[in-house]
């Protein structure tokens, strides 16, 4: 499902405004027949007073979108090994957005801020029992 991505392109940093990307993505979702919208590119994201983002998502919402641009890292990071992992981890993590689930202050928990790669490799691909809690499920 093609979004376009004209007016979301910052030419002065040569990255995408993932807002503008999650507004589209909010319109396509009215002619969806699913309860959640994930976008998946491989775009550089930014969003205001940040370099980038792995993702960002409707808190809570419908959709929300990830970047793979980043999650391939370089050697030293683990590169392509970790990948997959960085991948479903990022997307998990902004689907409990659109659950109503706010960053989680545990490391280990999906839900926590990833601020780069190692952030993102040390936590796990699933919810605290406190963000399991909070989605009424039992961990």
């Amino acid at each position: 499902m093609p979004v376009d991505l004209e007016e979301s392109f910052n030419p002065r940093s040569g990255q995408y405004y993932a807002s503008r990307i999650l507004a589209a993505l909010e319109k396509r979702a009215k002619d969806v027949e699913a309860d959640r919208l994930l976008g998946v590119t491989e775009l550089d994201l930014y969003a205001p007073k940040m370099n980038f983002v792995f993702g960002e998502a409707r808190l809570p919402g419908r959709v929300a979108i990830i970047s793979t641009h980043r999650l391939r890292g370089t050697t030293g990071c683990g590169g392509l090994e970790l990948f997959p992992a960085r991948v479903i981890k990022e997307a998990v993590h902004e689907l409990g957005h659109t659950l109503g689930l706010a960053h989680c202050v545990t490391p280990a928990c999906v839900m926590y801020f990833s601020n780069s790669l190692t952030d993102t490799d040390r936590k796990g691909e699933d919810y605290c029992e406190r963000c399991h809690k909070k989605l009424g499920i039992e961990g």
